[in-house]
């Protein structure tokens, strides 16, 4: 008798918020993502699961569950501190056991070169010092919280090893060049630099990709912040735009004459019109050729495309769209903005982001001086020693 397969459920949301819905549907997500990340680790722990809920934002949460699962998945496959099988059969007093040499031996020994054993190969993991002071963090939060509602005895986060990380320098910001950022909006306004099967695709999706290179370059979005865009945040009568930030924050952007060039162009003339649309996408405002909404990798793709042919070099070192982010920061520094506005622009949270943008400016001191001057005139006799008669 053959079993019947239990079918998935449709999940709809019932909005009643001010937010659009497919921000909501994009935190559902990941919510139901934590919780089956949340479904794999030990019982014990369901109450720091409910102070990361209410504690900090949802993809914080998400990567803080990915760390400890990765870390639970550990010490049932490398260690004996625990008799399991499973992370989730991890015992309270199993966890209340470990010290701070096994977080040291953890983060130092086994993460920053592990294997992993798949089907059709092994596959070699390296993690830099920026990853494992990520990881490192995600388990200074748990053990801290462990130690303080008293499920551990002691505070062993004391006892963690420092992970030095590179002071943030000049090298580190990498950025497009005035004259690099020209190239690749020729290249995607004239499909220079194109193979010809990019230059199939391009016919088809030019105005879209020049919208999305000019909206990065313009307002230094965030991947997600683009990607969730919606034909309904645009009001192009009052020439502005709203987008939804971190922690949900809801930001008004006016529209500058490049922008909304390219914005009217790709909803005229190329996307295609809603009633063509499946109800779920007909408010997207970037589409695919199949003509759902953009996911982020998609995105991801089509801008370190660009950004290789910009820099002159193969696809696989293109640029990712945090790096256009850098470039509309550096580029509205230059510009000689206030430090302050690129903050509120950029949406930083502490000023001290936006200075590195602002120290990798060159010749900035050579600038800074020539236009300071005190003399109205520069006699050129003080040079000979000539006394003015």
């Amino acid at each position: 008798m053959a079993v019947k397969k239990e079918s998935k459920k449709e999940l709809r949301i019932h909005n009643k918020s001010d937010k659009p819905d497919n921000l909501l549907q994009r935190e559902n997500e990941i919510y139901e993502k934590c919780r089956e990340i949340e479904k794999e680790l030990p019982y014990f722990l369901r109450g720091f699961f409910s102070y990361l809920k209410s504690g900090v934002l949802p993809n914080t949460r998400l990567a803080y569950l990915f760390d400890i699962r990765f870390f639970c998945e550990y010490l049932v496959k490398e260690t004996a501190l625990t008799r399991a099988d499973l992370p989730k059969d991890i015992t309270q007093e199993e966890f209340s056991k470990i010290k701070a040499v096994d977080i040291n031996m953890y983060l130092n020994d086994y993460c920053r070169r592990y294997r992993v054993e798949k089907e059709d190969a092994v596959y070699i993991y390296e993690n830099g010092n920026r990853s494992l002071s990520r990881k490192k963090s995600s388990l200074s939060v748990l053990f801290k919280y462990l130690y303080r509602e008293e499920t551990i005895p002691f505070n062993i986060t004391d006892g963690f090893d420092p992970i030095r990380l590179p002071k943030p320098g000049e090298r580190e910001i990498k950025r497009l060049e005035a004259d690099e950022v020209k190239i690749m909006i020729d290249a995607v306004l004239e499909g220079r630099g194109l193979t010809d099967k990019e230059r199939a695709y391009w016919k088809k999706t030019k105005r879209r990709d020049a919208a999305i290179l000019i909206l990065f370059l313009t307002y230094g979005l965030r991947l997600y912040e683009l990607q969730q865009l919606n034909l309904s945040s645009f009001n192009f009568q009052k020439e502005e735009f709203k987008i939804y930030r971190k922690r949900g924050k809801e930001t008004t952007m006016p529209l500058n004459q490049s922008a909304l060039k390219v914005l009217q162009d790709y909803i005229q003339l190329e996307r295609p019109a809603s009633d063509e649309l499946q109800p779920q996408f007909r408010d997207a405002l970037f589409l695919s050729l199949q003509k759902k909404r953009l996911t982020e990798r998609a995105i991801r793709e089509l801008v370190k495309k660009y950004t290789s042919i910009a820099m002159n070099t193969g696809r696989d070192f293109g640029y990712s769209p945090h790096k256009l982010r850098a470039t509309a920061a550096t580029a509205l520094i230059e510009e000689g903005n206030s430090i302050f506005d690129v903050q509120a622009l950029l949406d930083h949270d502490n000023i001290t982001t936006t200075q590195l943008y602002a120290a990798h400016r060159r010749n900035a001191k050579r600038d800074l001086i020539r236009n300071f001057e005190w003399l109205d005139e520069y006699d050129p006799s003080f040079e000979k020693g000539e006394e003015k008669r």
